[in-house]
């Protein structure tokens, strides 16, 4: 029985893999910002055979609340092996380009409160000596491009944080994985067009979940996402100038 804490649970990326924990018979704590619906969520995995819910109510940006909400996870389920960080916002790129304050807010959700909770954590399972911090990223944080480089530069960071955490935390036997989603069909996507790289939270969930299992490092899902980002990448700058991505 794993016991495993998600933070961001009432996104769709998050419930899909909460179910998936669910089925499995693990202990969970939900945190998220809406009391009302980690309440729904909880009553529906204990149907589905968690063996533990409990929940936290935190907004991520409240980085001083970050200590005393894993203090409390932890007392919960009576230790933490796995911890699933999943909150996040889709930028409006436009109308960051047009102003500072919501640039800093979408950095800071996206970005900056995802670096302060592993922090914490890092020390925590560090210490433990055993365990697997799984994170959200993106495949954006890859290359910056004109369409979302706000976001983009957010899950950067987010990549660049855990690859380097992923190192120091190695030789304590604990894992970090870096999840790296493309196009993912959810509420917060809805207004978008969809095609054939777009794929369902649940097949994201999926994923996750036999990374988390298999203690893989980094993860693209689904997977044909790293050639398509290595092309990308590899595309020369006065040629990525010239084109629209």
């Amino acid at each position: 029985m794993r016991k495993v804490l998600i933070v961001g649970a009432t996104s769709a990326i998050a419930e899909a893999c909460a179910r998936r924990f669910a089925a499995e018979g693990d202990a969970l704590c939900l945190c998220a910002r809406r009391a009302g619906r980690l309440d729904v969520l909880a009553a529906d995995l204990r149907v589905r055979g968690a063996a533990l819910v409990a929940v936290e109510v935190l907004d991520a940006n409240d980085v001083a609340g970050h200590a005393a909400m894993l203090d409390r996870a932890t007392a919960a389920l009576g230790g933490l092996d796995t911890v699933l960080i999943a909150h996040g916002t889709l930028s409006d790129q436009a109308a960051c380009e047009a102003s500072v304050e919501p640039t800093l807010a979408e950095i800071h959700t996206n970005g900056l409160s995802t670096v302060a909770l592993l922090t914490e954590l890092a020390g925590r399972f560090e210490r433990q000596r055993h365990g697997t911090l799984a994170v959200i990223s993106s495949v954006a944080g890859d290359r910056g491009r004109q369409s979302n480089y706000v976001y983009g530069s957010a899950k950067a960071l987010v990549t660049a944080f855990t690859g380097g955490l992923r190192q120091r935390l190695a030789k304590a036997g604990v894992n970090v994985l870096t999840i790296k989603p493309g196009f993912v069909d959810t509420p917060m996507t809805a207004a978008f067009p969809k095609g054939p790289l777009w794929a369902s939270a649940d097949t994201i969930a999926a994923g996750i979940v036999r990374a988390i299992e298999r203690r893989s490092s980094v993860v693209y899902l689904p997977g044909f996402w790293r050639p398509i980002m290595a092309i990308i990448r590899a595309i020369p700058e006065p040629v990525f100038r010239r084109i629209r991505l």
